[in-house]
């Protein structure tokens, strides 16, 4: 093999190995969403932030080996990261979803972690042993450190599996659940949210039109809590009362009044129990951002604070999803003012 057939051969598996990374980052964060604050939990925190390094370290190996020469290597290394990262993403509902209980779900993507972490193993072990092949001594020592990260991971996991499994009997076999979705990744992110921007709504003054712009950088976190809480929930946790004994007209009714997290949750539940066409379709009509994050939890007073410094754009988009749910006057004509004076 010439010196540029193999250059471009451990560019090619560097480039899969980029993808991996890139798919592994999405399916971290998609876990941590909905796994409880624990042992477990920080170690696939500890991973993301070591995941995010390693995909650093491979882009830049591949920027000093040039990626010039074939262009048909490149084009495979874009399409497999760009499917990896597919892939990813299209698991996220799977993992919020599967199993029957939260302590299963978390076992479960504990599983597919461990596989995941056993793939790169591999891969790691068959980049440095071509790249000694071929007498390049720096991919081969970039592909042993990070294939030590991976194996430390993998026995991580595998410490922490009979805690995950001891955790499910608990729960399926005992009838004592400990899972608690309020301290979920997603829980805590879209409570810390909140938070700030209740806070700093609530001081008003020349803070409040930077605090709606920050807040509106984290969109979606309210839906993916309602999502996990709901997979687990019961009839009584539940924003609708005695939800089980009304019709499909009667729940519709009371559904623009609820928050995104309580619309999620309830999807979740619907779809585990009746299905009802007429009631998921209404919830996906009114599911969407929030015209910043924690927007549903803020009392109108807070609103109004926010919207008395904010710019038109947001007030459009207050006046906008406020008329689509709780529908308040106070929120409405606050943002008729501030649009009217724009």
């Amino acid at each position: 093999m010439d010196k540029n057939a193999s250059k471009q051969k451990v560019v090619q598996y560097l480039a899969e190995a980029q993808a991996g990374e890139q798919a592994m980052i999405r399916s971290l964060q998609s876990q941590i969403a909905m796994t409880p604050r624990g042992a477990y939990r920080t170690g696939l925190e500890q991973h993301l932030r070591q995941t995010r390094d390693h995909a650093a370290d491979v882009g830049e190996r591949l920027q000093e080996l040039g990626q010039s020469g074939d262009p048909l290597t490149l084009v495979v290394g874009v399409v497999e990261t760009v499917v990896g990262q597919a892939l990813a993403l299209g698991k996220t509902p799977l993992n919020l979803l599967r199993g029957s209980g939260g302590e299963e779900k978390v076992l479960k993507n504990a599983k597919d972690a461990y596989a995941s972490e056993a793939l790169e193993i591999a891969t790691y072990t068959a980049i440095e042993q071509l790249a000694k092949g071929v007498g390049d001594e720096d991919t081969a020592k970039l592909a042993a450190s990070i294939r030590a990260d991976e194996e430390k991971m993998l026995e991580r996991i595998l410490r922490e599996l009979p805690k995950l499994v001891d955790a499910v009997v608990r729960a399926e076999v005992k009838g004592k659940p400990s899972f608690d979705a309020g301290t979920t990744g997603a829980a805590e992110t879209v409570r810390k949210a909140g938070d700030a921007v209740a806070d700093k709504a609530r001081a008003a003054g020349s803070q409040a039109k930077r605090t709606a712009r920050q807040a509106r950088k984290v969109p979606g976190v309210a839906q993916a809590e309602g999502q996990v809480k709901g997979a687990v929930a019961s009839e009584e946790d539940l924003a609708i009362p005695g939800y089980d004994k009304l019709t499909s007209e009667e729940i519709t009714s009371k559904l623009p009044a609820l928050s995104q997290i309580d619309l999620a949750k309830i999807d979740s539940y619907e779809r585990r129990n009746n299905n009802r066409t007429t009631i998921l379709s209404r919830i996906t009509a009114l599911r969407g951002d929030e015209p910043w994050a924690g927007y549903d939890e803020l009392t109108v007073s807070d609103v109004q604070t926010v919207l008395a410094k904010s710019d038109d754009d947001l007030a459009q988009k207050v006046r906008t999803y406020e008329r689509s749910h709780k529908n308040r006057a106070g929120v409405l004509q606050a943002a008729e003012r501030e649009l009217a004076n724009a």
